[in-house]
């Protein structure tokens, strides 16, 4: 496809600069980063340093980044590397210089306009080709050169099969699927869970209840997505039970960072507004519509006992009694 070897990343934060960076070692790319952060696009030029994001890691010198959109008028693919809540109106502003035939491929996890996935919002007013890329895949791995993998998706297999050539020679690795909505529900629940499990392994650091909880909310996530539509194989790819072991199970993972604090009992007066993480922000638009969907409730009983913690209508001592003693 043509204009393909110009790539730019909307972003210059953690991931758009790690997988910048991964993507630039090859010579026939020509990769930028664009950023609204004047302080971040200084340090990567003249330094080749992201001073905010990486302090102590040399970047290649192949890496560029500016703060000037007309750059997009010649990309090819544009890697979406911004917060999910921030996608949508941002590429409003941009679309002007935006290429109606450039590649849009989404890292953001989370939900965009009206509760919609971040494709079926971008389908609504531009006409680019949208895939995902989801993975379990932390920054600081991919910046120091871990092999890294993700899942690759488009409803058109062919453009998955041309995307999938850019990784080719770096420290990426990707897996291919058409299931481009189960993609990014299951990106979304994985959030949610490792919250769950956070809470959980605060309380007992067994090995077989980690792995019992992993079992009963990776059984759960799979009614859900497919009672919204996605495939049951999307959960054996990298970005279903790779991303969601990552995410649940490692202590960099944010949102297993906020179960541990909430099971450990830091929010012994209620959970703070400010506490805003994906998993917290999506799961009431997940509950709202399972029930819009009729799901029944024994369908996601884990996600609902979770939800009453965060509405302050259960202890944790009870939440996790809960879901070590039910059976459902």
């Amino acid at each position: 496809m043509k204009n393909m070897q110009n790539i730019v990343f909307l972003g210059a934060g953690a991931i758009g600069t790690a997988l910048g960076n991964s993507l630039a070692v090859r010579t026939d790319l020509n990769v930028c980063l664009l950023s609204v952060e004047h302080d971040v696009v200084e340090s990567i030029t003249k330094t080749h340093i992201n001073q905010k994001y990486f302090p102590n890691i040399r970047l290649t010198p192949a890496l560029k980044a500016t703060v000037d959109p007309d750059i997009l008028k010649n990309a090819g693919v544009v890697f979406l590397a911004i917060p999910s809540v921030a996608v949508v109106d941002y590429l409003h502003t941009i679309r002007p210089m935006l290429p109606g035939n450039a590649i849009l491929v989404n890292l953001a996890k989370g939900f965009g306009c009206q509760n919609q996935i971040i494709p079926q919002c971008l389908a609504n007013y531009l006409p680019n080709p949208v895939c995902a890329l989801k993975g379990p895949s932390f920054a600081r791995e991919i910046i120091n050169n871990s092999p890294t993998a993700f899942t690759l998706a488009s409803a058109d297999n062919d453009l998955c099969r041309k995307l999938e050539s850019l990784f080719d020679e770096t420290n990426l690795f990707v897996d291919t699927s058409t299931d481009l909505l189960g993609v990014e529900i299951i990106s979304i629940l994985k959030n949610i869970y490792a919250i769950l499990i956070g809470i959980v392994d605060a309380h007992f650091n067994s090995p077989n209840l980690r792995f019992m909880m992993f079992t009963r909310a990776f059984n759960e996530m799979r009614n859900i997505l497919t009672h919204f539509g996605g495939l049951e194989e999307t959960m054996f790819r990298y970005c279903g039970i790779g991303d969601f072991g990552l995410t649940a199970l490692n202590d960099l993972s944010r949102n297993r960072t906020l179960g541990l604090l909430i099971g450990k009992g830091f929010f012994n007066e209620g959970i703070p507004n400010k506490v805003v993480l994906e998993g917290r922000i999506a799961m009431s638009i997940i509950l709202e519509k399972l029930v819009e969907n009729n799901m029944p409730e024994t369908g996601y009983h884990m996600m609902l006992q979770l939800d009453k913690v965060f509405s302050g209508d259960t202890d944790i001592a009870g939440f996790v009694n809960k879901m070590i003693n039910e059976r459902y």
